[in-house]
């Protein structure tokens, strides 16, 4: 059990210093990844910077993620649930056109006036304050992919088993502090759980 998001940065960092994960940069999933991500990247030494992405529900189901698009138009999919839903491919092309304009400008109001994002032959730590389903870091790997990254590590305080098992298939490696059996919700395993605002999301990366 974590205090809070900034406890289980704190725990975070220190696992990946135990380790010995070494990283250029540490790049955070706005919002709640933010205070995660913060003392991460202060313990390794290496700037804080932000990766966006969104989920795309189903239909009359929004929180039911059948994919996941990054602010650069780098696209997730869940085959599985998509065919055993039947969804369209023009419900799909719709929906995740709309959630990637709300992607990119989340994206720009994090980033401000700040040069592009390059992570092109650069070490990366993605970071999130717990996985769930892992749609939302799943589009963001494959985007910091995408963008020519050496390596990528996923850290998270907390995860579904099977979503880090999953998810470590497809990254230099996954760095979880619990993977409990008992898995329902991340923010079952936090005290304070209390939604972060964009606006002090954003402080974290002063």
């Amino acid at each position: 059990m974590f205090h809070d998001r900034t406890d289980a940065g704190e725990r975070l960092a220190a696992e990946l210093r135990e380790r010995g994960v070494e990283a250029d940069v540490v790049l955070a999933i706005p919002r709640g990844g933010l205070p995660v991500g913060r003392p991460v990247a202060d313990a390794l030494g290496v700037p804080l910077d932000v990766v966006v992405a969104k989920k795309v529900g189903a239909p009359n189901n929004p929180e039911l993620a059948v994919a996941a698009v990054a602010d650069d138009g780098t696209r997730w999919r869940n085959e599985s649930i998509i065919g055993s839903l039947g969804l369209s491919e023009a419900y799909l092309e719709s929906a995740t056109e709309r959630e990637w304009a709300a992607a990119r400008e989340k994206f720009d109001r994090y980033r401000g006036d700040r040069p592009p994002l390059d992570v092109a032959g650069k070490r990366v730590v993605v970071v999130d304050d717990g996985l769930a389903t892992g749609a939302t870091m799943r589009a963001c790997i494959e985007r910091v992919k995408a963008a020519g990254a050496l390596a990528v590590v996923v850290a998270v305080p907390v995860g579904s088993p099977d979503t880090v098992t999953d998810i470590g298939r497809s990254v230099d490696e996954v760095v979880s502090l619990e993977e409990p059996a008992s898995f329902g919700a991340v923010g079952q395993f936090y005290r304070d759980f209390s939604q972060v605002s964009d606006e002090d999301a954003m402080t974290y990366l002063a």
